[in-house]
């Protein structure tokens, strides 16, 4: 949703009514009130909701009335991006500006957050965690409050990749698919903030093989090219066994080797169906993504989508209709870096 359809002199109480209802209620103020443009999203996951903002350069205070007033008992994880940073004061702790990184407060907690510049949007993706969702002592967490944390490395990366993806494939889901999209969410968020408070002990064995899961589909989604991409390699580079892998797919709807055969045989539909790829010859695109043999590829590419490479690719350059690619289309892990920008402009 967006106000630029509120009359101007609207707009920044439209914002400050849209934060109260999705956030959390705060006292707003900014130097662009006067006409303040700005985008919301939200995305209900059963055990959690995300939401997406960007607006201009705010400063918000949460002072101890408002808390005593209103408080949902969240934890709230924003994922920061946009030009402009963000920062957040809370329990003793200030976080800095941040940008590209998470940064995580507590709604029963006053605080005052702001953007860093007077000018410049500020877009961010955040996590609403119910408190008792939250399998990390109190404690603990609280030591992580209005604490920047990396959303470059480890799991605050596939963290901040799964958040971001999330927005490009949730109009494809049912209900019950978008609560298991928000189980995973909470266990890698868990995960994530019980390795900054040194508490990954108190997290379940069950939280922690969801999460790994989660890293072995990333490091899957960014390996689909190396062709000796496979369970060992996998396993090795994860720090675990064969084994150990083949029983975190347990649960899901393939194996470790279909869902690499899957995404790589959707990289190639993808790039054959592409104009400017034109050029290149089918074996070309088939080794560009993991395949080895032509005829190996080609025969599971027509398993797969009911047409040769060939074919697939006759159709698509006349604009004909072809397989539809959607059946086969599960993965929840796409582009991120267009995928924030599709949800707010949805």
């Amino acid at each position: 949703m967006s106000n630029a359809g509120v009359p101007a002199q609207d707009r920044f109480e439209w914002f400050t009514d849209m934060v109260a209802r999705d956030l959390v209620p705060v006292t707003v103020s900014s130097p662009k009130a006067a006409d303040f443009r700005a985008e919301a999203a939200v995305l209900d996951l059963g055990p959690v909701r995300v939401s997406a903002h960007s607006h201009p350069p705010v400063r918000s205070r949460r002072p101890p009335a408002l808390t005593r007033r209103s408080d949902p008992e969240q934890y709230q994880l924003a994922l920061v991006e946009g030009e402009n940073p963000m920062w957040i004061s809370q329990h003793g702790n200030d976080s800095g500006p941040v940008r590209g990184d998470l940064v995580l407060w507590d709604t029963s907690r006053p605080f005052e957050a702001g953007t860093r510049d007077e000018d410049g949007t500020s877009r961010s993706l955040i996590l609403h965690i119910p408190r008792t969702a939250l399998p990390v002592n109190a404690d603990k967490t609280d030591r992580l409050l209005a604490r920047k944390m990396s959303a470059r490395r480890g799991t605050g990366a596939i963290l901040a990749r799964f958040l971001t993806s999330l927005g490009d494939h949730a109009t494809e889901c049912g209900p019950g698919e978008l609560e298991r999209l928000g189980g995973i969410a909470r266990d890698l968020a868990a995960v994530c903030l019980a390795e900054y408070a040194d508490a990954a002990r108190e997290v379940d064995t069950e939280t922690r093989s969801r999460a790994v899961l989660e890293r072995v589909k990333v490091f899957i989604e960014h390996n689909l090219d190396h062709p000796d991409l496979g369970p060992e390699v996998i396993a090795e580079h994860h720090h675990i066994s064969v084994r150990s892998l083949h029983l975190l797919f347990q649960g899901e709807e393939e194996s470790v080797s279909r869902l690499i055969r899957r995404r790589r045989l959707e990289r190639c539909h993808a790039d054959l169906a592409r104009p400017e790829l034109a050029h290149r010859s089918i074996h070309t695109v088939a080794a560009r993504w993991g395949f080895g043999s032509a005829a190996v590829f080609s025969r599971a590419f027509r398993e797969a989508y009911g047409l040769t490479p060939r074919e697939h690719r006759r159709r698509s350059t006349h604009g004909a209709a072809c397989a539809d690619p959607q059946e086969n289309l599960r993965s929840t892990q796409t582009r991120a870096d267009d995928s924030l920008l599709t949800w707010l402009g949805g």
